[in-house]
């Protein structure tokens, strides 16, 4: 069949207007009302499209100004002309290089914990999946958070860099992204909600196209919160609780808005200073502290000490208060990986139904016989 002029011309017009109605259809999809479908976290955003999804960090460290768009895009998805200005990832990826020991338990729990090729100061992992897959030799180091090994990071050309930054300067993310390399922003250390923080695991689950997992397990997590809540919701008394230590001079105090404060406000302690406002450490004299918590029933996270003879030579003063004298101090720093890595600081983010049932357990234990506490043991 010969084709003349005419037929050419017909099948160009077709041509375009079908690939005009094909890019009309892609930009509708982009611009099609979603529902952001996280729930508890305020950092980070996750719009579904067809084939690809919209991430947004909007809170990568305290106070910015900036949000971070990544266009996550499943192979041979064609991304709208508008988004082609963000940093966009192909997924499921297949190796990521991951700064805080916080992102861990959401790579283990999803069973991509081989996926990790690198991190900065490995001593600080705990876990011991990960663990293994260090002394095997598949993880390298890659320096420090703040002085990123920019070289090492460039020859391991890993699909993702999952960083954190304190402000908006962060020189060794910079020359990583100006490279090439795909570096995404994680603020999962700003929530202040338990459940807000747990939820960063949808974070990971878009990156390897597993969103229904991390939603299970996220569900799953958030359901156990929440019947814990209940346990507690009748209880008669509320405990005394105090918290923290000195250091410099100064006794630091969660405030009442921060997420450690918030965990006692839902196991149902009578925390001393739950009705301050702010989400950081309220540093104190110790002689507040003395006036106001010598007879609290409960000491609660006493910094990393691990035996009550060891407050008791940091600072003799300490043994002043009626919870140091009944052995009624619960510490987190008991529980440590292999290369003293501490599990709470690397798992409590991820499993605040963990945290808030060891609470329970200690300041209401008739409520949990049976439970033993993952993180939180009492010094002797």
């Amino acid at each position: 069949m010969k084709l003349n002029s005419a037929h050419l011309s017909l099948l160009l017009v077709l041509f375009i207007l079908f690939g005009c109605k094909n890019q009309e259809a892609t930009e509708q999809s982009e611009n099609t009302a979603v529902k952001n479908e996280i729930q508890y976290a305020k950092g980070f955003e996750i719009y579904k499209y067809n084939g690809f999804s919209i991430l947004k960090v909007t809170q990568p460290w305290p106070n910015a100004t900036k949000a971070f768009t990544y266009v996550l895009k499943e192979e041979n998805t064609i991304v709208p002309d508008s988004l082609k200005q963000f940093t966009t990832v192909t997924i499921p990826i297949q190796s990521i290089v991951v700064t805080s020991t916080t992102h861990i338990p959401s790579l283990e729990i999803l069973g991509v914990e081989k996926s990790l090729v690198g991190f900065p100061n490995t001593d600080y992992i705990s876990s011991e999946k990960t663990r293994k897959n260090i002394d095997a030799g598949t993880v390298r180091e890659v320096g420090k958070n703040e002085n990123l090994n920019t070289e090492v990071l460039i020859d391991l050309a890993p699909e993702a860099i999952v960083g954190f930054g304190l402000s908006n300067s962060n020189p060794s993310l910079d020359i990583l992204g100006k490279s090439g390399l795909k570096v995404l922003f994680n603020g999962d250390w700003t929530e202040q909600s338990p459940l807000g923080k747990a939820e960063w695991i949808k974070f990971f689950g878009a990156l390897y196209n597993l969103d229904d997992k991390a939603n299970t397990t996220f569900n799953e997590i958030e359901k156990e919160y929440k019947q814990a809540i209940a346990l507690v919701e009748k209880v008669a008394t509320k405990p005394t609780v105090m918290s923290g230590t000195m250091y410099q001079d100064q006794w630091y105090v969660p405030q009442g808005e921060s997420w450690a404060s918030l965990f006692l406000k839902d196991a149902k302690a009578n925390y001393l200073w739950s009705d301050t406002k702010g989400t950081g450490g309220l540093p104190l004299p110790f002689e507040v502290v003395l006036e106001k918590a010598q007879k609290a029933d409960f000491w609660i996270a006493p910094g990393d000490f691990s035996s009550l003879q060891q407050l008791a030579d940091s600072n003799p003063h300490y043994t002043e208060f009626e919870a140091f004298k009944n052995k009624k101090v619960y510490s987190y720093a008991l529980n440590k990986g292999a290369k003293g890595g501490i599990v709470f600081f690397e798992w409590s983010p991820t499993r605040p139904d963990w945290v808030l049932k060891d609470l329970i357990k200690i300041l209401h234990p008739e409520l949990l016989p049976n439970y033993t506490t993952h993180f939180y043991q009492q010094l002797q």
